[in-house]
């Protein structure tokens, strides 16, 4: 089960990385998702799985650990705020450059011109 959960997140992350290398801003923004969620699953196994702790502690016995579950709440609010803040980015340097493009230019476009000495 182990290999899977990190086999499954490193697919997350791979599939983040090669989506936010693309040219365009639309598979930046899933790439930077993707990511997100990557990094949440791991903070989320890293809290380990615990069977028969009570979530909260009542007397003796195991209880289980509440930050990790903590913490992935809260990467997910700040993950939805940043996730909405590249989108408005992206549309913003769509509507000034015209072009979808990450660096605002078309690629191609403008490689047929060359300078003449």
């Amino acid at each position: 089960m182990e290999f899977l959960l990190a086999s499954g997140i490193g697919w997350i992350t791979c599939c983040g990385l090669w989506l936010l290398l693309r040219g365009r801003s639309f598979t930046v923004v899933l790439g930077l998702t993707l990511l997100g969620y990557a990094v949440n699953l791991f903070i989320f196994a890293s809290g380990r799985l615990w069977r028969d702790a009570a979530p909260i502690l009542q007397g003796a016995g195991s209880v289980a650990d509440p930050l990790p579950q903590a913490l992935v709440l809260t990467a997910i609010v700040i993950g939805f705020a940043t996730t909405g803040l590249v989108i408005e980015l992206a549309l913003r340097s769509r509507h000034d450059n015209g072009s979808d493009h990450v660096d605002g230019r078309e690629p191609g476009v403008g490689a047929e011109r060359k300078e003449r000495p």
